[in-house]
C-alpha cells in the first residue's frame, strides 16, 4: 500500500481538488483506492457525497473507539472509498498530544487497512502541527501543490526547512504547480526558476473554471467534464506521479 499525502502549509492552493481527482484516476487504473479526509472542512467528503456515519467520527478514530476500516464508506465510483471528515477533526492535535507514541498514530491506523487498499490519499488541512508530523511520518510521499507565487513558494521552502530541522525524510517531498494562470508573467518566471532545479513535477494544473465547478456538481472533474483540458492536465499529472511514486 502506498500512502500519498496531499498537503501544503497554505490553504487555497488546490489540495482537495487534486486529492479527489488523482484518487479518481488511481481507482480508474484499477488500484483499490482510499481517500482519508483529514480536514475538518470535509471538502473531499462533500465532493464524493459521503458523510460521517456516527457523531464525532474523526475523534473516535483517533482515540481508538472506532476502527478506521469501519469508518470507510464506498463512493459512487468503482475501486474508490472514503473516510469522511467532520468537525471533530479540528481537535486532532489535542487528541494526539494525549496519546502514547503520538507521532505514529496515523501510521498505526493506516497499517490496519493496508491489506484492503493499494493507494491511500490523505487530504490534509493546512498548517504544521502534531497532526501534520503524524502525516509526514505515515506518508510514503508528501505531494505539495503550489501556486507559482512568492508566498506559495515560500511556504514550500518553510516545509522543506522543517523536514531538514526535524530529521524527516526530504525525499518524500514531491511538488507540482497548481492554479497556474498563463496570463501572469510571475507565474511563468516562478515555474521556470523551479523547473531548473527539478524540484517540481513537469506537469501542472492550470487555473480553470471546470475545476471550480466540482463544488457545483459535487463530483470529481471527470464525472462532468471528462474531455476537458483540465481533465487532461490531471491525467498527465497522475501519469507522472504514478511513475515516480507507485510503479
Amino acid at each position: 500500500m502506498v500512502t500519498l499525502a496531499i498537503y501544503n502549509l497554505k490553504g487555497g492552493v488546490g489540495k482537495t481538488a487534486s486529492a479527489v481527482n488523482l484518487a479518481y484516476l488511481a481507482a480508474l487504473d484499477g488500484y483499490k483506492t482510499l481517500v482519508w479526509d483529514a480536514d475538518p472542512q470535509g471538502s473531499s467528503s462533500f465532493y464524493f457525497g459521503v458523510e460521517a456515519s456516527v457523531k464525532n467520527e474523526a475523534r473516535k478514530i483517533l482515540e481508538g473507539e472506532l476502527d478506521l476500516l469501519k469508518a470507510v464508506q464506498p463512493s459512487a465510483f468503482e475501486n474508490l472509498s472514503v473516510v469522511p471528515s467532520d468537525l471533530s477533526a479540528r481537535n486532532a492535535d489535542i487528541l494526539l498530544s494525549e496519546l502514547k507514541q503520538n507521532k505514529k498514530k496515523i501510521s498505526s491506523l493506516l497499517s490496519s487497512v493496508k491489506k484492503n487498499f493499494d493507494v491511500v490519499f490523505l487530504d490534509c488541512p493546512p498548517g504544521i502541527s502534531l497532526l501534520h508530523e503524524n502525516i509526514f511520518n505515515a506518508a510514503d510521499y508528501v505531494i505539495i501543490p503550489n501556486i507559482p507565487t512568492t508566498l506559495s513558494i515560500r511556504s514550500f521552502e518553510t516545509v522543506n526547512t522543517y523536514f531538514k530541522e526535524n530529521d524527516l525524510d526530504k525525499s518524500k517531498l514531491k511538488c507540482f504547480f497548481s492554479m497556474v494562470d498563463h496570463r501572469k508573467n510571475l507565474h511563468h518566471e516562478t515555474m521556470n526558476e523551479f523547473y531548473k532545479d527539478k524540484i517540481f513535477f513537469k506537469n501542472y494544473i492550470p487555473y480553470l473554471s471546470d475545476v471550480e465547478k466540482m463544488g457545483v456538481h459535487q463530483q470529481p472533474l471527470f464525472a462532468f467534464a471528462n474531455s476537458s483540458y483540465a481533465a487532461q492536465c490531471y491525467r498527465d499529472l497522475w501519469k507522472e506521479i504514478k511513475k515516480s511514486c507507485i510503479n
